[in-house]
């Protein structure tokens, strides 16, 4: 009997433990899925498919873009520039993944976390700071093949490249090497890739 009621207690915390671990994570992918949104919320309406990635048109109405950058103390500065929406876009971006970053410390340091929550809880974290370094490459591999700026959003099913072009527009050829770019990079396919154009 008192066998049977070890049993149920572990399994309750157990089920207690990867309810927390499960809500963490989908709070981090939630996060980083409603940063995204709002970065490139208003760019997915006029778009056309080339290939398998997609291009959407650089007209929108993206406070971002039409905005401001944030200057040394977070405070914004007016700037209607490309530059401007770049600068905010991997501010925001990075706001993000340092809030669920410190929630996922705070969930492996809590003295009721067992081993195993601690290790489900440094992979989430593992795999953040796999997306901040694969998005870095991406962005840097894109600028020194010659485009103006880029951010790269990785999410869980997805991944958005917005880029600013020298003379304007991309073309097919554009957006065949930014995929290539990404599929090397990444594991994701073409079909999961959006490049998003910045005029």
């Amino acid at each position: 009997m008192a066998n049977s009621k070890g049993k149920n207690e572990a399994w309750m915390q157990m089920v207690r433990r990867n309810s927390v671990v499960a809500a963490v994570v989908l709070f981090v992918c939630v996060a980083v899925y409603l940063n995204w949104n709002y970065q490139t919320g208003d760019q997915t309406d006029a778009g056309k498919t080339l290939g398998d990635a997609a291009l959407v048109a650089g007209e929108t109405k993206d406070p971002l873009l039409s905005g401001s950058t944030v200057g040394e103390e977070g405070q914004a500065q007016g700037d209607t520039s490309p530059s401007g929406y770049f600068a905010n876009a991997r501010l925001n971006r990075q706001q993000a993944r340092d809030s669920a970053l410190s929630l996922l410390q705070e969930a492996s340091a809590n003295a009721q976390a067992d081993q195993a929550m601690k290790e489900q809880t440094n992979a989430a974290i593992q795999t953040m700071a796999d997306f901040t370094v694969t998005e870095a490459q991406i962005e840097n591999l894109v600028v020194a093949k010659g485009y103006t700026d880029c951010v790269a959003f990785i999410g869980e099913d997805t991944v958005s490249v917005v880029v600013q072009v020298p003379g304007g527009q991309l073309t097919d050829v554009d957006t065949a090497r930014i995929t290539d770019i990404v599929t090397q990079t990444t594991e994701f396919t073409a079909s999961q890739i959006k490049i998003i154009e910045v005029p």
